[in-house]
């Protein structure tokens, strides 16, 4: 007997909930260049034991370069948290002044490693192929690049979000590969929203994420699928639910509420 459409509906409703399932919830904790020594050492202690129970998530600790190897030690027994990193070169060696590898990051221990993140565009010119590069390079040294995504404030207002996001995404795409990008983590920060206490709304930011999916799609339907897209701006304990209910944000990308376990803790618990 041929199906009748509220039939149909149903489907595509339980295959829509399915696909949203296989995809396992992350939230990630960038400290940028925050702490000290103590601070550190007792923020991943925190963090660790408020995980203990929460198997259902994902969670990934991504500090200041130096304090890596101690929250390496910290996290690695037992494995309830991974290591990232907050940057890392394009380059696997050479007289590059200052930058650090993917593959040295790779020998500490990371497993993760954010790329193009808004900051690193605005203040050191990091242009969408660069970004492209280095998730390349995150790629090949075996590890998870978590590339950023966004707009500005000012390019919200002009109505340009969907080309500019859609443009760095076509800079992974065209760069990492139509294959590759199956093992990329994209992570949708509008600029305005970094820092500033604002937040995208809930239906602002799936609206993006939708846009970053169908951009995906066009290019590989499997990847697109199951394809984790991160929220990040301002997220904290108060709005992490709502956004995270949303169908197609897997995460959160989180700044200033990674820096207390309290606040990040209600955010991987909102996730859970």
């Amino acid at each position: 007997m041929p199906l009748i459409p509220e039939d149909n509906k149903i489907i595509q409703a339980c295959k829509k909930i399915e696909i949203k399932l296989m995809r396992r919830k992350i939230i990630v904790g960038n400290w940028k260049m925050n702490g000290t020594l103590e601070m550190a050492r007792s923020l991943v202690e925190e963090i660790v034991t408020g995980v203990e129970n929460l198997n259902s998530v994902d969670v990934v600790l991504c500090p200041p370069y130096v304090y890596l190897p101690l929250v390496a030690e910290t996290v690695k027994n037992p494995p309830s948290i991974s290591l990232g990193a907050q940057n890392s070169c394009e380059h696997s060696s050479g007289a590059y002044t200052g930058e650090v590898s993917s593959t040295m990051l790779k020998e500490i221990g990371c497993e993760y490693v954010i790329t193009g993140h808004s900051e690193r565009r605005q203040y050191y010119g990091e242009s969408d192929e660069d970004v492209a590069r280095k998730t390349n390079a995150v790629i090949a040294a075996n590890m998870t690049p978590i590339a950023c995504v966004g707009e500005t404030l000012e390019q919200r207002d002009s109505g340009q979000t969907r080309f500019v996001v859609e443009r760095q995404v076509d800079a992974l795409l065209r760069i990492v590969g139509d294959d590759e990008i199956k093992h990329v983590l994209i992570a949708y920060e509008p600029v305005w929203a970094i820092g500033t206490g604002k937040t995208a709304s809930p239906e602002q930011a799936q609206e993006v994420h939708s846009w970053i999916r169908q951009s995906l799609h066009s290019a590989n339907e499997n990847a697109a699928r199951s394809c984790r897209i991160l929220y990040g701006g301002s997220v904290n304990g108060e709005n992490a639910q709502s956004v995270l209910i949303q169908p197609d944000i897997d995460g959160c990308l989180v700044g200033g509420a990674s820096l207390k376990s309290t606040e990040f803790l209600r955010i991987c618990n909102a996730a859970g």
